[in-house]
């Protein structure tokens, strides 16, 4: 059964754009220190933080999940979640592509709200020896993003 999902917040529809990625199989934990990274950046900005993400050029800076992860050159801990930065550029690019479709100018757009919710859980098992087995779940996140013209 598929629930609808809704924006945590309803902004101004003339000057804001909006974009929803609904159950990507990405971490939760890689997806909650980008969105953390990515709030209040221009798109601009965003977009090359994403693409460096991707490159492993640019370390995403994780401040809540830090248990055993290293400092990284010049920052804080950190670490480089590629497949989780794509999922991230694609939801970004359509929020620019909503608001070039709206008439709004892509060139002084702002990340206001980014947002990531827990997905569903898909179940699993993994076998073991002798007759038993481990659960092997899989979840996946949605990501909500609103970008304003400043």
């Amino acid at each position: 059964m598929h629930m609808k999902l809704n924006y945590s917040t309803e902004p101004n529809p003339e000057k804001t754009s909006k974009s929803m990625g609904k159950e990507l199989h990405i971490s939760k934990k890689h997806a909650h220190e980008i969105s953390s990274a990515l709030k209040g950046m221009k798109l601009n900005d965003a977009k090359g933080f994403l693409e460096g993400v991707s490159a492993l050029k640019t370390a995403v800076p994780y401040r809540r999940y830090v248990r055993n992860i290293p400092h990284r050159k010049g920052m804080c801990t950190g670490r480089y979640p590629q497949k989780a930065a794509k999922e991230f550029l694609k939801v970004l690019e359509n929020a620019e592509n909503n608001a070039r479709y709206k008439g709004i100018d892509s060139e002084n757009l702002k990340i206001i709200h980014v947002n990531t919710k827990k997905g569903h859980t898909y179940r699993g098992a993994f076998p073991r020896a002798q007759g038993r087995a481990t659960p092997k779940n899989h979840e996946t996140v949605s990501i909500e993003m609103i970008l304003e013209a400043q």
